[in-house]
């Protein structure tokens, strides 16, 4: 949701299968750009391409129209969004729509369930970073934010003064100078709303990929391939061009989500200074290269990948087991480690099989 569009895709959708089926099914892919920084694709196996050509259409729509009412950064025609929100911190309430109104009550839930490890309430810190990163990103040498920056802005993050009025259905700030990033769960909100509405409207074999995020619903119809294949990147491509994916998955009806340090960053001292900040230490979190997350819904997996990556690992492999959720991690050495249960999906570490 950043005034850049950054297209590097953390998670790439490896579909090794194509062509019209037995049953007459097809498959189909299409991509769209603009919304939530990253390209999305639709991938769909339907009768005929005027059907696809319907639901990646409505898919874009519904995406465009997330990622408004998400957006921090940007105001809208008619269009009550976040930053409608931040700019009224410490003046006065803002009324909002019920989409809006739910998913901030979503977010506020899992602020309370992390014990603060997700916060939407940190903006002002994140905001410092974000500056810092946007000066520095093109540049051989970049400089870290003062901690007293970072720990005043941080008076401003608690978000038990971010005020749910859901009578009155308004969001409020209380103290001005206050704002939220919902950027650890917009994304995969958006991305298991729209796909249970194109999964409603009757397209039911299909997987949508938005940058590290890829929800597949129903097991290919084309016949050729009961799962979906998912690629998990290698942290290290950037690098290493010819780099190998970490792995290949092989799943239905879940939501696969990796987060890492070479999305968004720039460098300090030769250092990654990437985006994926500790709310409590006000830092960057350095456990890991890359973490990757299994659950069915998108948004949870969304969250759970930048909550795992800020938690060292013993705590992290308790908090995915808690969760439910299986796990990846790519440590600062390029060994790995994972939940038990994810070997049951794995190629290259658990023998999962494509059919």
């Amino acid at each position: 949701m950043k005034k850049k569009m950054v297209s590097l895709i953390c998670c790439v959708l490896c579909l090794l299968f194509s062509g019209c089926g037995p049953s007459g099914y097809e498959r189909y892919r299409g991509e769209f750009f603009g919304t939530f920084d990253t390209v999305v694709s639709l991938v769909g196996y339907v009768h005929r391409e005027k059907d696809f050509d319907r639901y990646l259409g409505y898919a874009q729509e519904r995406f465009q129209y997330f990622h408004q009412l998400f957006d921090r950064y940007e105001l809208y025609e008619d269009v009550v969004n976040i930053k409608t929100v931040n700019d009224n911190a410490g003046i006065a309430p803002v009324k909002v729509s019920e989409d809006l109104f739910a998913f901030l009550e979503y977010c506020m839930q899992w602020c309370e369930k992390s014990g603060g490890q997700v916060n939407i309430a940190l903006g002002p810190v994140l905001e410092i970073w974000h500056d810092y990163r946007e000066r520095y990103e093109n540049t051989a040498e970049g400089m870290l934010p003062a901690a007293e920056q970072l720990q005043a802005a941080n008076r401003l993050t608690d978000p038990k003064k971010v005020q749910l009025d859901a009578e009155n259905r308004t969001v409020f700030l209380m103290e001005k100078g206050m704002s939220l990033d919902v950027g650890a769960l917009a994304k995969g909100y958006a991305t298991e709303k729209v796909g249970n509405e194109l999964y409603e409207m009757g397209l039911t074999s299909f997987s949508i990929s938005a940058g590290g995020n890829v929800r597949a619903f129903s097991p290919p119809a084309g016949g050729e391939r009961s799962k979906w294949s998912i690629s998990i990147r290698n942290p290290n491509t950037e690098e290493q061009p010819d780099a190998e994916p970490v792995d290949f998955l092989y799943l239905n009806e879940l939501s696969v989500v990796t987060s890492g340090d070479y999305q968004r960053y720039y460098r300090v001292n030769g250092e990654k200074i990437h985006h994926i900040i500790d709310p409590f230490s006000l830092y960057p979190a350095n456990y890991y290269k890359s973490v990757t997350v299994i659950v069915e819904d998108s948004a949870k997996a969304d969250l759970l990948s930048t909550w795992l990556y800020i938690l060292p690992l013993d705590k992290a492999k308790k908090t995915a087991k808690e969760m439910g959720a299986e796990a990846l991690w790519v440590l600062p050495d390029d060994s790995i480690d994972y939940t038990d249960g994810y070997l049951v999906y794995s190629k290259n570490y658990g023998g999962a099989a494509a059919d």
